[in-house]
C-alpha cells in the first residue's frame, strides 16, 4: 500500500477545500492534494516547533544556496541568489509585478482558458485584459496559435502572464513553443510574468524549461515565479520565490511591495528548505501516484462517461473535462454537484473557452478518485436514462 493511498479526515481542519460543501459532497475541485507532507518537512516543522521562539525571520542563506543548486540542477539554468525575491505566494508575485511595470490603461495578455487570478489580475490594476484562446486540437492536447498572439497584441501591451506548466488544460510547454512565444514578446518591447508553480510535477518524465533560462534577453524581461507549495503540499505556510535577473526590476517590485506584501513566515521557510533538501524521493513516488490516477481518469471517462472528454495530461494534477458533447450546459460542474455530489471547479472560473468544461483535482488516494468518477458516471447514467 503506498503512503498516497491513506484517507485522511480533513474536514476535521480549517480546509477550504473540504469545508466549503455539504458533508455528502466529495470535494475534488481546488488545486489541494489530499496527501501529507513529506516526512522530513513534518520533522523540520516539528523541531521548529520544540524550539519555542517565532520572532521575525530573515531568508535562510541554506535555502537561497539549495534553490541555485535546484535550478541549476533540473534546468540547467545559472541563477544568481541576487536574483531570487521570497513572496507569500505566486499570485502575489504576478499581481506585484503588473503594478510594478505597467501604468493603468496599459494591455495585458492572457491564454485562456487559463488560472483564474490570472485572468482577473489585469482587473486588479486597472488594465485592460487582452486574451486570447488557446487551440485545442482534435484529441483535446492545446497549442498556441501564433498569428493570433500576434494579432491580440497592440501598441497598448505591456505584459504577458504565462502559465507553464497550463492550468487547468494540462500542457508542458516544448521549449520550441516558449521560445516562439517569448521572441513575439521581445519584437513587442513586452514584460513577462511567467507563472511556474507546477513546474516540478511534469509527467512521463517530460522535462520543464523556465522560460527565462532560454537566453539573457528573455531573461532580462521576465519574472519567473516557483514555489515548493503544489509539489510538496506546502499552501497553506506561504512560501514562493520570484526569480528576477534585472536589478531595475527588483527594485520596481522592491518598491511596490513596501509596506503592503509580507515576508515569508517562519514555517514556511522551514518547510521548503525541508522540502528542498530531503523531499525528492518523496517527490518520486508522487510522480508515479498521480501519472496512475491520470491514466485511470482517463481510461474510465473515456470507456463510461459518454458525452465526456478529458484533454490530454502532461503536468499537473488537474483533468480538464469537456462535457460539451454530455449536454450539460455552460456549468457542468452544477450539475456534477447536485446530482453527483462532486464538486469541480467551473470552466467559466478560466476565463473564456472554459465553457462547458469542468477541472477534476486528482491529488487525492485512489479510492477517493474512483469513488468521485463513480458518482459522476451514475449521475450521467440517470440522466441519460
Amino acid at each position: 500500500m503506498s503512503c498516497f493511498d491513506e484517507r485522511i479526515d480533513r474536514r476535521c481542519t480549517e480546509s477550504v477545500k473540504w469545508n466549503l460543501y455539504d458533508e455528502d459532497v466529495l470535494p475534488m475541485w481546488v488545486a489541494d492534494m489530499d496527501f501529507a507532507s513529506p516526512p522530513p518537512v513534518i520533522e523540520a516543522l516539528r523541531e521548529r516547533v520544540s524550539h519555542g521562539v517565532f520572532g521575525y525571520p530573515n531568508a535562510p542563506e541554506e535555502l537561497i544556496e539549495v534553490v541555485v543548486e535546484r535550478l541549476q540542477t533540473r534546468y540547467n539554468w545559472q541563477v544568481d541568489p541576487s536574483w531570487i525575491m521570497f513572496l507569500p505566494g505566486c499570485v502575489t508575485g504576478f499581481n506585484l509585478f503588473a503594478r510594478a511595470i505597467t501604468k493603468p490603461g496599459d494591455g495585458v495578455l492572457v491564454q485562456t482558458p487559463v488560472y483564474g487570478p490570472i485572468h482577473h489580475a489585469p482587473a486588479n490594476h486597472d488594465l485592460l485584459l487582452q486574451s486570447m484562446l488557446l487551440t485545442p486540437g482534435a484529441d483535446g492536447r492545446y497549442t498556441v496559435d501564433f498569428d493570433l498572439m500576434q494579432d491580440t497584441i497592440d501598441e497598448r501591451t505591456k505584459l504577458f502572464l504565462l502559465c507553464n506548466p497550463h492550468n487547468p488544460v494540462g500542457r508542458v510547454f516544448t521549449r520550441q513553443e516558449l521560445t516562439d512565444m517569448a521572441e513575439i514578446c521581445l519584437a513587442h518591447d513586452m514584460y513577462i510574468a511567467s507563472d511556474e508553480i507546477h513546474c516540478e510535477l511534469v509527467l512521463d518524465g517530460r522535462q520543464h524549461t523556465p522560460i527565462a533560462s532560454i537566453s539573457p534577453d528573455i531573461a532580462a524581461r521576465t519574472v519567473t515565479l516557483m514555489a515548493p507549495s503544489k509539489t510538496f503540499n506546502l499552501a497553506g505556510l506561504q512560501c514562493s520565490f520570484a526569480i528576477v535577473p534585472d536589478e531595475n526590476l527588483r527594485k520596481a517590485m522592491s518598491k511596490t511591495r513596501a509596506g503592503m506584501v509580507p515576508d515569508v513566515n517562519l514555517m514556511g521557510y522551514t518547510a521548503a528548505l525541508a522540502a528542498y533538501k530531503y523531499g525528492d524521493p518523496w517527490l518520486e513516488d508522487l510522480l508515479i501516484y498521480l501519472a496512475e490516477n491520470r491514466d485511470y481518469a482517463s481510461s474510465f471517462i473515456e470507456a463510461e462517461m459518454p458525452g465526456v472528454r478529458m484533454s490530454p495530461l502532461e503536468g499537473t494534477y488537474l483533468a480538464w473535462l469537456d462535457c460539451r458533447e454530455a449536454g450539460l450546459g455552460d456549468r457542468p460542474d452544477v450539475f456534477f454537484c447536485e446530482q453527483a455530489r462532486v464538486a469541480l471547479t467551473s470552466g467559466t472560473f478560466f476565463g473564456p473557452g472554459g465553457e462547458g468544461f469542468c477541472r477534476l483535482c486528482l491529488g487525492s488516494p485512489r479510492q477517493q478518485v474512483v469513488e468521485a468518477l463513480k458518482r459522476m458516471r451514475d449521475a450521467l447514467t440517470a440522466r441519460n436514462g
